[in-house]
């Protein structure tokens, strides 16, 4: 019994040792590389911060966005000094309880306003900054398409996701170049 079973154990050893490998099978620990022009990766990163669109017009926007929210801070901590004055004149008695009222409710209808101007202003920021990420994804995406269009690569990934990989596999100044291309075309299309 036991000179079958290691008999039948040895066939199995030879046999599987005998049948050809996959893509995914290991020989003597090494594992079989992909071919180079099968795989690609992008750093969508610098791409998307390094392209025209986003330095002509992405920047100007963050220096918008940036503008208002510190013209929005001070408007707040004015009106934080206003009530804080109103407050502490009337704690001093320099003013009426019934003027104080009237500068609180001249004080809230300013802030009010303020957050009523910040909401919407923020909104409109928000939706143009939505605008120029969606314009920087399309660029993207049409550049790696436009790329691939001979389907050269198998898969093409995000860099962010990388581990380790060889850098003849980096394909970002290509497309960095292409989505400039495309933004170049679209600007003259306008």
């Amino acid at each position: 019994m036991k000179k079958i079973l290691f008999s039948a154990v040895a066939a199995a050893l030879f046999f599987a040792a005998c049948s050809p490998k996959t893509e995914t099978e290991t020989v003597a620990g090494e594992v079989n590389s992909v071919a180079g022009s099968d795989l690609a990766y992008i750093q969508v990163e610098k791409v998307m911060v390094e392209n025209d669109l986003y330095q002509q017009e992405g920047l100007p926007l963050e220096e918008k966005t940036r503008k208002a929210q510190e013209s929005w801070a001070k408007k707040q901590q004015n009106l934080q000094w206003e009530a804080n004055q109103l407050q502490e004149k009337y704690q001093k008695g320099l003013i009426t309880s019934f003027d104080a009222q009237k500068q609180q409710e001249s004080l809230q209808k300013r802030a009010a306003n303020l957050e009523n101007t910040m909401q919407k202003e923020g909104a409109s920021l928000e939706e143009e900054n939505m605008v120029m990420l969606n314009r920087n994804r399309d660029l993207l995406m049409r550049a790696v398409e436009q790329i691939n269009s001979d389907k050269k690569y198998k898969m093409i990934v995000n860099a962010s996701a990388l581990i380790d990989a060889d850098s003849t596999l980096d394909i970002t100044a290509t497309v960095l170049e292409t989505v400039n291309k495309l933004y170049a075309e679209e600007k003259e299309a306008k």
